[in-house]
């Protein structure tokens, strides 16, 4: 059973609420779009059920169980906290978790309209959350490593990607820049490590959240600080390493060139949603291309 797809309904969600959290089974339930290694599903006005979907282990998700009660407390935008814990059963075999739901609209369907605000409201996140992490912190896994590690990915995305031969010299080189600069030297810090449009929600013009923390891993946070170019308007990226604060020009070398990764990858998404492949999503396209210009622009 657990080698296979399970349709995940309401009906579902429902009676494993009553099975394990009767309380909360008379609640609402509506399902939220999107979504690919877990599916969510609104629960009442402030909670939502986050079902282990396409993710191989429950891994991504017992580590949100355990570190978003440590981190949310001192961190300056609502993050989704965990309130209870499904576990696996004969009706689902999976872990499931209800959490508390981000209010806002995710960026990859929204706008930032403000954004001086949005680049100080991230550099004040940022900040928050780069601190230095436990010795049982988690350690990265496919992603937190030097871009010169990298360079096959950056490679097989560039390559794979089309319509990018304007500007696939100048992107290489940013890249490249990245690859020669110093690597972080500092102690292994938290990072969220998944930062992009689909993980961080906006309201009244600019942020107001971040959700997804099971890419979460102590290590380099230029791989957040690449969100400057990935996740806020142009002409904004100074503004946020100024209120940073804390970045030297070899972290805003690498995380330039994550920027253009990162990029890469959303455009690779959107050419796959329009090729109707799964998992693709064809309204990334654009946002990772937003994101190259920016890259190329600089600081």
């Amino acid at each position: 059973m657990t080698g296979t797809q399970i349709e995940i309904t309401a009906d579902l969600v429902r009676d494993l609420l009553r099975a394990q959290h009767p309380d909360l089974a008379g609640l609402a339930i509506r399902e939220v779009a999107g979504g690919w290694g877990n599916q969510m599903w609104r629960l009442g006005d402030d909670l939502v059920v986050r079902m282990q979907r396409m993710d191989p282990t429950p891994e991504l998700q017992l580590k949100e169980r355990r570190w978003l009660p440590v981190l949310a407390p001192r961190l300056p935008l609502p993050v989704p906290a965990p309130v209870r814990f499904g576990e696996p059963s004969e009706r689902f075999p999976k872990h499931w978790t209800v959490m508390t739901w981000v209010r806002g609209e995710p960026l990859d369907h929204g706008s930032i309209s403000r954004g001086a605000h949005a680049a100080g409201a991230l550099a004040a996140f940022l900040r928050a959350l780069h601190v230095p992490a436990p010795a049982e912190a988690p350690v990265p896994t496919d992603r937190g490593a030097h871009p010169r590690d990298c360079t096959d990915g950056f490679e097989g995305f560039l390559q794979a990607v089309s319509g990018l031969d304007d500007i696939a010299a100048d992107v290489r080189a940013v890249w490249d820049d990245a690859v020669g600069a110093e690597a972080w030297e500092g102690p292994p810090v938290w990072v969220h490590g998944d930062l992009h449009p689909a993980n961080v929600v906006v309201s009244d013009g600019t942020l107001s959240g971040v959700v997804d923390f099971g890419d979460l891993f102590a290590g380099d946070p230029a791989w957040d600080l690449a969100a400057a170019w990935v996740l806020l308007p142009a002409g904004t990226a100074a503004r946020f390493f100024d209120e940073y604060a804390q970045a030297d020009d070899a972290a805003i070398r690498r995380a330039r060139g994550l920027a253009a990764l990162k990029s890469l990858f959303l455009v690779l998404m959107g050419q796959n949603g329009d090729r109707g492949l799964p998992g693709g999503k064809p309204h990334w396209g654009p946002a990772g291309r937003a994101g190259l210009d920016r890259v190329l622009k600089g600081v």
